[in-house]
């Protein structure tokens, strides 16, 4: 039997010290095989993520050390090897895809240089070589008209074509070792399945091996050749793929197996009031041009969308990544410029100046799509979730406002005591649950969610989906739900509005739109989430 690529023996990864200290990951063993995907599942706060920036010696030293363990590479052990010789293996024979793309590249530097950066270091490549390496690789990982971006910035992508940027950055060099943190978490489901595919090809193109990190259980069955289940920082149960999802031994695996959002959507209300209306809303970004920047064309990302939302009710707004989802969201919050009426309850918003829409921010809200770029890091849990408190409520007790942020940590599952904490010290998910109790702390009437699912595992999302749904009962509120995965969709949305290049394809009662979609990209869209099948070609653009 041949050694393997990768061997994890005993690791163990605490952070702090003395009484302070605490077991992230405690005694994991694995093996990948040169060639395999090994998947690594389990709840936010596991140890995934943790096991995994080990391999490349990318957590916070000293505060994270090793009681014990080992960690050999093609038969190199990293843990002790010096910095100048780890620097080599990153990014050339070890490559890592983040969860965050957006925190993860620089907002100073375009596309080009960052993924040029990668090619110069390792490879001496520059010019005009690089700059074909680049095209290629933002042409496999679907970024579309790949030459016109490689001037562009990460945050004029969206959230989707920044984690496909990430991907291309990644594959670059063509690694042995693959590291793949959530790598489609931002992904609509046609991307997914397109950025599946190519890991796959690239995987056997190379011969590369991948430790492949998700909370999607479908992803992890089509991909992965060997799972290791984590729970509290411990690996409860690992084996052949077919083994683990047939015959589960561990309590905690079959309960992530049959964890599922539950189909439960708030039913339509049509004799409800009014909450937000807009009326052929456009937002268009004008294309400059030359020495003078002249404007040469625009890019409509929402071109004429009309939307009615009433109270009680949950909007689920689906569509490709770059669709124009989370522009519209902007657009009705009045955090982006747009053209048209918007009424929230009966009051025009269009053109009030920034003094006048302070009374309405209280009672519209939002969660993020990346929670770890909404939320400051100078800043606790108890200080930004009681920020909205100072703003809107000045006249609140020290007491009262600190009763409000632990009953809102509460409402989302978090133990308040660790309010006391900040942003980094917390997994993605959580992170998620604590921009989602921001928002609630207010009791806003309504909310926009920008994939508020897609960095929370299964067992989670299915809590947090119920959260929810309780949530809107009991206090009558209103969602715009703007989500790539469709089950959760399901589950939630009265209605469904489905976008495609910024204008409305269709739009309908979710319970008869999922059943029967009059066109060809709702029907590839859907088929796409509920079989994992790639879309025929031509109907979703590339």
């Amino acid at each position: 039997m041949t050694d393997p690529l990768l061997s994890i023996r005993d690791l163990s990864v605490a952070f702090g010290a003395g009484k302070r200290e605490v077991l992230a990951v405690d005694r994991v063993s694995f093996d990948i095989a040169k060639g395999e995907t090994m998947a690594l599942v389990g709840e936010s706060g596991s140890g995934k993520s943790v096991t995994a920036l080990s391999v490349m010696k990318l957590l916070p030293y000293p505060a994270a050390h090793h009681p014990s363990g080992t960690i050999h590479f093609q038969g190199q052990e990293l843990l002790a090897m010096p910095e100048n010789e780890i620097r080599k293996i990153r990014g050339d024979d070890i490559s890592i895809i983040f969860q965050e793309p957006m925190t993860s590249l620089n907002p100073l530097h375009t596309i080009e240089k960052q993924i040029g950066e990668v090619l110069l270091l390792h490879r001496g490549m520059s010019g005009q070589a690089a700059r074909k390496r680049i095209v290629e690789l933002l042409t496999q990982v679907g970024i579309p008209d790949p030459q016109g971006r490689l001037g562009s910035y990460p945050h004029q992508l969206s959230g989707g074509q920044r984690q496909r940027v990430m991907i291309a950055m990644a594959l670059a060099n063509e690694p042995e070792l693959l590291i793949a943190d959530e790598p489609t978490t931002a992904l609509d489901v046609t991307v997914q399945a397109q950025i599946l595919k190519l890991l796959k090809d690239t995987q056997q193109r190379l011969g590369m091996s991948m430790l492949f990190i998700t909370h999607d259980l479908g992803i992890v069955r089509k991909i992965a050749d060997r799972v290791c289940v984590m729970q509290r920082g411990k690996i409860v149960e690992q084996g052949p793929i077919e083994r683990v999802f047939t015959a589960p031994e561990h309590p905690y695996t079959k309960a992530l197996l049959a964890a599922e959002p539950k189909p439960d959507p708030a039913p339509p209300r049509p004799d409800a009031p009014v909450v937000v209306k807009t009326d052929d809303l456009k937002v268009w970004f004008p294309v400059k041009r030359g020495f003078l920047r002249k404007v040469v064309g625009h890019i409509k990302a929402v071109d004429g969308i009309s939307v009615e939302l009433r109270k009680g009710e949950t909007l689920g707004v689906v569509g490709e990544s770059g669709s124009g989802k989370t522009t519209l969201g902007l657009a009705i919050l009045r955090l982006i410029s747009s053209n048209g009426p918007i009424v929230y309850m009966g009051k025009p918003l269009q053109g009030l100046t920034f003094k006048e829409m302070r009374p309405f921010r209280r009672d519209m809200q939002i969660v993020f799509q990346d929670p770890y770029g909404s939320l400051s890091p100078r800043m606790s849990v108890s200080d930004i979730i009681e920020e909205g408190l100072w703003v809107h409520h000045p006249k609140l007790g020290a007491d009262e406002r600190e009763r409000r942020v632990v009953a809102a940590l509460n409402d989302v599952g978090l133990d308040p005591e660790t309010r006391h904490r900040y942003p980094h010290e917390f997994s993605g998910g959580q992170r998620q649950r604590i921009a989602l109790a921001r928002a609630l702390v207010l009791e806003p009437t309504f909310i926009m969610l920008d994939e508020p699912t897609s960095a929370l595992d299964m067992l989670i999302q299915a809590q947090m989906v119920d959260l929810l749904r309780d949530l809107q009962k009991k206090r009558d509120l209103t969602y715009l739900f703007i989500s790539h995965d469709l089950r959760v969709v399901a589950a939630l949305a009265s209605r469904v509005l489905v976008l495609r290049n910024g204008k409305m394809v269709e739009e309908g009662a979710a319970a008869e739109l999922f059943k029967h979609p009059k066109s060809d990209y709702t029907r590839a869209l859907f088929a796409a989430a509920f079989k994992m099948e790639t879309a025929p070609e031509g109907v979703v653009s590339q």
